[in-house]
């Protein structure tokens, strides 16, 4: 059902879009980071904040889910 839900504000919602793909973006730097043998000090401080951002729009995806599941959103 949660797939059913994401599909569905991908197709219709610009705003879940934009952050899916910001979170993309985050995954596939962090991706990139995870696989070099040694980070260095701006490296590791750039994985931590990239971890947080990553956090922080998943929360705001799956507020918009519940606000669509709920009714209170649109699409």
């Amino acid at each position: 059902m949660a797939t059913q839900v994401r599909d569905q504000l991908l197709a219709s919602n610009d705003e879940f879009r934009r952050l899916a793909d910001e979170h993309s973006q985050y995954s596939q730097r962090l991706d990139n980071l995870i696989q070099k043998k040694y980070l260095s000090e701006d490296e590791k401080l750039e994985e931590v904040r990239l971890k947080k951002l990553k956090l922080r729009l998943k929360d705001q995806m799956e507020s918009l889910e519940q606000k669509f599941r709920t009714g209170h959103l649109v699409v």
